[in-house]
């Protein structure tokens, strides 16, 4: 029945010989597999998995068995020769991680890089991804766009750059870490980003999953409480910070000259848009200088 469900949902989708999937697979509830994901997985002649027990463990939930190909972090560029050699002969492949999408902190990217170089398609399949579902439950109203930072570097100064980096950066900031390192994130958080605010999740769409949004400096307090909170996989959400007010009357006087000649000949927006390409200005206080211009310009 669902594999009729699914064929029913995606069946009248055209499928290239020598295609390679990038299915994104549930990051902890099954019922989050989409309909299009069960009908390719259905359709290929063979399933790339980061951990073949955990991809067959997949299938056979969907009521599927196909030839699995062991593709993980270890061996990826050697793993990606067989797959390359399945699209040669015309077969379609799947890529799979054991949680989430393929190719965003989980293998797959080396893969994709050398089908789409040998000329095979490559056809994503969106779903679960626990750096948007964290996203989405953060509530950010501050964010002004995001970055995906993962993993940091484990330890030492290369860990400590990396997050001094992140901060320096204004955006909501999505970060995973493990279990073993969460106290040091958390400790690292309170001391460097005091203004800010971090949404926590464990265990995202797992029977035990929590999300908290708190002060960053309240993360070590909040972790303290309840042996609990520090069991689990963390996607953590830096809240973004407001955008910097920008005094529009301190803007250079060549880039004034540029914005007014380009106010003569373009429309406002395209004129303010080629302004901030070309002087690296910013573009919300041009604009607002465009419009002081045109009121204060002769009737």
């Amino acid at each position: 029945m669902l594999q009729r469900a699914a064929a029913l949902a995606a069946g009248h989708q055209q499928h290239r010989p020598g295609t390679l999937y990038v299915v994104a697979t549930p990051i902890g509830n099954l019922a989050d597999i989409t309909l299009r994901a069960i009908h390719i997985l259905g359709r290929v002649d063979a399933v790339a998995c980061e951990d073949t027990r955990v991809g067959a463990q997949l299938l056979g939930h969907l009521g599927l068995h196909k030839p699995l190909l062991a593709l993980h972090a270890h061996n990826e560029r050697e793993a990606a020769q067989a797959v390359l050699a399945r699209l040669a002969a015309g077969e379609s492949v799947a890529c799979i991680s054991d949680a989430g999408t393929p190719a965003v902190s989980d293998p797959g990217a080396v893969v994709v890089q050398l089908a789409a170089a040998a000329g095979h398609p490559v056809v994503p399949l969106p779903g679960p991804s626990s750096a948007l579902a964290a996203l989405s439950a953060a509530g950010d109203t501050q964010a002004g766009g995001f970055c995906f930072a993962g993993f940091l570097p484990a330890k030492g100064a290369e860990r400590r750059t990396a997050l001094l980096a992140l901060l320096a950066d204004r955006r909501a900031q999505v970060l995973f870490e493990a279990p073993h390192r969460i106290a040091d994130l958390l400790t690292a958080l309170a001391a460097n980003a005091t203004e800010r605010q971090v949404t926590v999740c464990r265990e995202l769409t797992k029977q035990f999953e929590s999300i908290v949004t708190l002060a960053a400096a309240e993360g070590p307090a909040w972790l303290a409480a309840d042996p609990n909170h520090g069991r689990g996989e963390f996607v953590l959400v830096l809240h973004g910070l407001p955008a910097l007010a920008v005094d529009e009357s301190s803007l250079p006087e060549a880039t004034l000259r540029t914005l007014r000649v380009l106010l003569r000949e373009l429309p406002l927006k395209q004129a303010v848009a080629l302004a901030a390409e070309l002087s690296g200005a910013p573009r919300n206080a041009l604009y607002q200088r465009a419009l002081d211009e045109q009121r204060s310009a002769p009737g």
